[in-house]
């Protein structure tokens, strides 16, 4: 029996796995871990970097995409960890993500799902890592513009409280809870899933917690774009949860479920606080190569700094994380205030960084 296992389903984002696999690695170094990619029939090379640069990650590699929830449900399966965390291919932890949970998981019983304070490439909080039960009242409000019932805005960003709903970004439980629910529902090809296991969860007489004292960057809409493919398959899947949970009122399941259907015809998602292009770029490193190399591939200059207070709003900062540890670079990240920086990781031994400058827009890769 292993302490933890570490499931992540990919779908063609290969360059943010390797983050991902990289940031995971480090931060299960000091206990007995495994990790364990699903791939849903990705047309990158993402299964080629696993096996040749990550050899003893577990790879599942389906021949066709199952969607989220059973390519999860196949990498449980097969998981020896007493506990399971399902995380996302698009995410970064840090050293002490895991072992924070697991000592917080020691000392607390009945405990469901716990999630983490997720913040997005430009360092803003994602208001999704906590979330209340998404009643057909609350979802009638969230689908028509009020989000204020939605999420829990009640508990404090660094605090550590009892919530209903996670986000399957990054779901820490124990194996054994994940298999006494059934995992997560199949019906769910994509979105939704999250909401119904939690929900579930609680409903089996656990308590899911919100753990905002370690932070994870989730490149939020990565996988996924953001079209009306999208909107049919979220509203599709709240229109299972409704059905599944709240059925017991014919009316109110109804006005939902119009609403729901409105939802996929007319709402619109806009990319919100649009960075604007970077006016100055840094780097913080110790290999001035590497901020010779970048220099030449953006044609501009790139400024070595060792604090980034001094630098000018609008600059666009490369961490290197061979100089820099993961939770160095997640407290800038998310401490940069409100100069409008924006950042990208260049991992370990690679040519690319990696950034995202909204948390509606697709992350960015760029090769140097």
């Amino acid at each position: 029996m292993k302490q933890l296992s570490v499931v992540i389903v990919n779908y063609n984002v290969r360059h943010f796995l390797e983050l991902c696999l990289q940031s995971v690695r480090v931060a299960t170094t000091m206990m007995d871990a495994e990790i364990i990619v699903v791939d849903n029939a990705s047309v990158d090379d993402s299964c080629e970097i696993v096996k040749t640069l990550f050899p003893e990650v577990i790879l599942i590699a389906n021949k066709d995409n199952v969607g989220f929830s059973t390519a999860n449900n196949q990498g449980v399966a097969i998981a020896q960890g007493d506990y399971v965390c399902i995380l996302n291919p698009d995410t970064c932890v840090t050293e002490e993500t895991f072992t924070k949970l697991l000592d917080f998981a020691e000392k607390t019983s009945k405990m469901g799902v716990v999630g983490t304070r997720l913040i997005d490439g430009t360092g803003r909080f994602l208001p999704e890592s906590k979330r209340n039960l998404p009643t057909p009242k609350v979802a009638f409000q969230k689908i028509f513009g009020s989000g204020t019932s939605y999420y829990a805005h009640h508990i404090d960003q660094t605090a550590i409280e009892p919530v209903t709903v996670l986000v399957g970004a990054f779901m820490f439980l124990k194996r054994s809870v994940y298999q006494e629910v059934g995992g997560f529902d199949e019906q769910y090809f994509m979105y939704g899933e999250d909401i119904d296991l939690s929900y579930t969860i609680t409903k089996a007489g656990y308590q899911n917690y919100y753990f905002g004292e370690t932070t994870v960057l989730h490149y939020k809409g990565e996988s996924t774009a953001k079209d009306t493919t999208y909107r049919k398959r979220f509203y599709g899947a709240m229109r299972i949860f409704y059905q599944k949970h709240f059925k017991s009122n014919p009316a109110e399941s109804c006005g939902v479920r119009i609403g729901l259907w409105l939802a996929t015809l007319s709402r619109k998602r806009t990319i919100e606080n649009q960075i604007t292009p970077p006016t100055a770029y840094a780097i913080a490193t110790e290999n001035d190569a590497l901020g010779q190399q970048l220099s030449e591939v953006l044609q501009a200059d790139v400024e070595k700094v060792t604090q980034i207070e001094i630098l000018k709003e609008g600059t666009e900062i490369f961490l290197d994380v061979a100089h820099l540890s993961y939770i160095g670079c997640m407290r800038l990240i998310s401490e940069s205030g409100d100069k409008q920086f924006t950042f990208k990781i260049i991992p370990k031994n690679t040519t690319f960084a990696i950034g995202s400058n909204s948390k509606e827009g697709r992350g960015e890769v760029l090769h140097f």
